[in-house]
Formats: structure tokens, C-alpha cells, sequence
């Protein structure tokens, strides 16, 4: 075997993945591995894998376990893994020692999320949103990912060009890798997203008075643009849905009773600690949930968010009982 230390073994495993994975499972892979090398650096004292054990692994699960959801930690798991199965190919380590990593399998309680945010909440947030910030930033990104039900990659990749404002408006989504806007499904994530009259005249009028005109390092023109005149980050994107979506921001009131003077989640920055507001990933949630409740066909809805049915009914449709019974009453028939 070969005596690799693990940290020159993860930079070469991820330059292997580099070509395969999106950026950001990259860099999700990245900040897996190096807290996995650097506890076997600094806890088990492997200077190189060759001499790593199967017990060492098994003493970083529990470890992590102690930190971290059980659901995280079969990502962790799964992740460190496929490392180990590279390292084997790569002789760094004894062969068959992937075999011996131990994946948790989480309840499907542990694994399905249940943050969501539904129709009433975003139609009270839309109702502040048109009054009090009309056609800024954060109506546009709350607005566009609540009406279609679109990652934030996908809305982070848009360009003002994508926006095809006719008769009968869209948005083009495109998967742009050499261009660093890539989408979570690659090509196959290609699609044009109809959007209603209502969302086309806000994205409008923030072109008009709020958009900041300019190009970003490879000449394209952001749709969503930051006030220092560059593409939206992310981070961006989700720090203002934890914004808008604290119910204190929408109604003025903490259904919690804290006292807004003291709250530590009342800031730009700090508002994803208040247990009321939600991520991007809720409005998606609820998007999906809504429209199958409306009657919009499940191959549609599918398509237009760019899901599978199969993460389709086990993430993303948060219906309850009685509203799945809603939903089969227009299909049946007295037999």
C-alpha cells in the first residue's frame, strides 16, 4: 500500500469528482472530508491511510453523531464512503475497507422533512411585500420562487435575457457550467418556466427602477443583481427569505411573544435563528404541496420544477390526509 496522508488523498479524490458533480456538491464534498481528515489528523493521529482502521471510521461516526441529525450524518457517511472507495483504487488503503463503513439508516421520520410554508403564509407575505417593498430584490426572489416553485440555483443561474416578457410570459432555465451558474440536474434541468401576468409585471417594474445594470465576469447581465452591481449570491437569496418569511417582518408581531428589542434574529443577517422563518427549500415544499391540492397534474408540476416523482412524494408533498382525500374526490366514481 501506499502511505498517503488522508488530507493529500482528499485533494486528489476531489479533483477526481470535479469533472463528474455540480460545484456545490463539490464544495459540500470538500467540507465533509476535511473534517473527516482533520479529526483523523488531530483525534486518531493517522499521519497516513495505510494504517487506518475500520475502528477509527466507526469512532468518527459516533463522534459526529453527537453534532449532527441522523439524517446528516448518512450524508457524512455516505460521502466518507465513496472517499475510502477511491482510496482503495488509489492503494492508500486495504481493499474491501469501504465495505466496512457503516451508513445510518435514518427513520423516514428523520429523513423527510417537514418545513414548509404554505399558501396562507406566502399570500400574507405577498400582501406586505406589494405594499411595503414593491418590485425590490427581496419581492422578486420571494415572488419567483414561491409562483414556480424553482430551486435557488436555478434562480440564482437567470439572466435578465431569460426573462421573455410577451403575450405570454416565461423564464428560461438554463444549465450554464463554463459560465459558474450550473443546475442541479445539469442539461436535463433545461426548461422554459411559464409565469403569470402578476409575477411578470413586478419582475418588470424592478428591471425598470431598481435593477442595476451591468455584467458580471463573463458578460452576462444577472437578473437578480446586488446593490454593489454584481450577480446575487446564494446566500443572498436565502438570507432574505429568512428575512421576509419571520413573521415579525410581516406583521409586526412575535407569534413566540419575544421581545423584538432583544429578539437576536430581528438583523439582515442573523434572521434564520428565529424558528419561524424558513429556507428557500420550504417555499418549494409548499409550491409542489399547493398546486397538487389546486388539481395541477403531478407529471406537470414534475416538470416544471424539476423533480422526480419518486423525491416528488417522499420530500416535497406535505398534503395531509384529508387533503389527499380532496384531491381523488373529482376521480371517483360510484361503482
Amino acid at each position: 500500500m501506499n502511505a498517503i496522508p488522508p488530507h493529500e488523498a482528499k485533494n486528489r479524490y476531489l479533483k477526481d469528482k470535479s469533472t463528474d458533480v455540480t460545484d456545490s456538491t463539490l464544495s459540500n464534498y470538500r467540507t465533509t472530508l476535511n473534517g473527516f481528515c482533520d479529526w483523523l489528523c488531530d483525534e486518531a493521529g493517522v499521519k497516513t491511510l495505510n494504517t487506518l482502521t475500520s475502528d477509527e471510521i466507526q469512532q468518527f461516526k459516533e463522534w459526529r453523531l453527537e453534532r449532527v441529525k441522523t439524517i446528516t450524518l448518512k450524508t457524512d457517511m455516505t460521502c466518507i464512503k465513496g472517499f475510502i472507495q477511491f482510496c482503495e483504487h488509489i492503494s492508500a488503503v486495504p481493499d474491501g475497507m469501504s465495505q466496512l463503513v457503516r451508513v445510518p439508516k435514518p427513520s423516514r421520520e428523520d429523513e423527510v422533512s417537514d418545513s414548509i410554508l404554505t399558501s396562507d403564509e406566502a399570500t400574507e407575505i405577498l400582501d406586505y411585500l406589494e405594499k411595503h417593498e414593491y418590485a425590490s430584490l427581496r419581492h422578486v426572489v420571494f415572488l419567483v420562487l414561491w409562483k414556480t416553485g424553482m430551486r435557488r440555483s436555478s434562480l440564482y443561474g437567470l439572466d435578465k435575457r431569460d426573462f421573455e416578457d410577451g403575450s405570454k410570459p416565461y423564464l428560461k432555465v438554463r444549465h450554464r457550467p463554463e459560465t459558474e451558474t450550473p443546475l442541479k440536474n445539469k442539461g436535463r434541468g433545461d426548461r422554459d418556466v411559464r409565469i403569470s401576468g402578476e409575477v411578470a409585471d413586478v419582475l418588470r417594474d424592478y428591471l425598470r427602477f431598481n435593477h442595476r445594470d451591468g455584467e458580471d465576469e463573463h458578460g452576462r447581465t444577472p437578473l437578480l443583481m446586488s446593490s454593489h452591481g454584481k450577480r446575487c449570491e446564494p446566500s443572498t437569496i436565502q438570507r432574505n427569505i429568512y428575512t421576509v418569511t419571520r413573521p415579525c417582518h410581516y406583521t409586526g408581531e412575535c407569534p413566540m411573544g419575544r421581545d423584538l428589542d432583544e429578539c437576536e434574529a430581528t438583523s439582515y443577517n442573523t434572521a434564520s435563528k428565529c424558528p419561524a422563518s424558513v429556507s428557500p427549500h420550504a417555499l418549494r415544499r409548499g409550491y409542489v404541496t399547493e398546486s397538487l391540492n389546486a388539481g395541477q397534474p403531478k407529471d406537470v408540476t414534475a416538470d416544471r420544477v424539476d423533480m422526480s416523482h419518486e423525491v416528488m412524494d417522499k420530500h416535497y408533498d406535505k398534503a395531509t390526509k384529508n387533503e389527499q382525500m380532496e384531491r381523488r374526490e373529482d376521480y371517483l366514481v360510484d361503482v
